[in-house]
């Protein structure tokens, strides 16, 4: 049993801690909601005031936060964690930040403190099920100290040093949203063929982008977007991208083009909406021809 600190409650973050909670591990969890903490106090969590108060005592503190810029503010904010941190405690910080700011942050933590970047794939199904897939990045020392803790929420992977697991996390995502861009375009051309919506799912189901359509057909079927992934999620997950390779003096075309159809689907009104409502924004600018445009290289 590990004594553990858990900061952020969202659709994600509740299932992950329930899991390290039923695991037997002493959790303590803060969420700037309060009312979100509630359910996990029922099954004998600590409530945490501030992220500080969270770590007090703890061997391992756990931030699954939607944006940098949330990571920033419970490490550095008023009461963050950083104020309590002491030597020897290991952050693995389980959100979806990229690489440079996961090191921008890591670097300013106390000496003696250690940082992981554990970024996951998977949904809240998969939270809830214990079957994520875990990228993390750290020595193999540490990660053979945190691979018991993760393996209570899913496959914990170490893909190299630090910074390695928000790296791919990128690298993989882009694959998800290209992938769920591809098959609202490809439901856009099947209808311009005339063929059975439900047909085309169906014969795509065992296509390249197989589990993209098994994921999210059935939310296309019934144009109804319940959130998973939610699209400012994924949206913002392509922006650190573009960061990446802006940077770099790169520049992907049909990646700059999903990402041009997620912002179309944010500047729509979806931001809350499952990320595979991009399907519906495809379908609806593409019938109105006001389709976007990429970013600019």
């Amino acid at each position: 049993m590990s004594k553990i600190g858990f900061l952020g409650l969202g659709l994600m973050g509740t299932q992950m801690a329930r899991r390290l909670i039923e695991a037997g591990n002493d959790v303590t969890v803060w969420n700037r909601t309060v009312e979100r903490t509630v359910p996990l106090a029922r099954l004998g969590a600590e409530v945490a005031a501030t992220p500080a108060a969270a770590v007090g005592g703890a061997e391992f503190v756990v931030t699954m936060l939607a944006t940098p810029d949330a990571v920033e503010g419970v490490l550095f904010g008023a009461g963050g964690l950083a104020t309590a941190a002491e030597p020897g405690l290991v952050w693995i910080d389980m959100s979806t930040i990229g690489p440079g700011e996961f090191r921008a942050v890591a670097d300013r933590l106390p000496l003696g403190v250690t940082a992981v970047d554990a970024p996951v794939r998977g949904s809240v199904p998969e939270a809830g099920a214990g079957r994520l897939q875990i990228y993390v990045g750290a020595s193999d020392q540490d990660f053979r100290r945190v691979q018991p803790l993760l393996a209570s929420l899913g496959q914990p992977r170490h893909v190299g040093p630090t910074g390695s697991g928000a790296a791919i996390k990128l690298v993989v995502n882009l694959t998800l949203v290209a992938s769920m861009v591809t098959l609202g375009e490809a439901t856009v051309l099947a209808d311009v063929l005339g063929l059975d919506r439900a047909t085309t799912l169906d014969v795509l189901a065992d296509s390249p982008i197989g589990p993209t359509v098994r994921a999210k057909g059935a939310n296309l079927e019934a144009s109804e977007y319940p959130p998973n992934f939610k699209l400012e999620l994924a949206t913002k997950d392509m922006v650190l991208m573009d960061r990446v390779l802006r940077g770099a003096g790169v520049d992907l075309p049909a990646a700059a083009a999903a990402r041009a159809w997620m912002e179309a689907s944010m500047a729509d009104g979806a931001a809350g909406q499952d990320f595979s409502v991009v399907a519906a924004t495809i379908a609806e600018h593409t019938r109105t021809a006001d389709a976007p445009t990429a970013p600019p290289p």
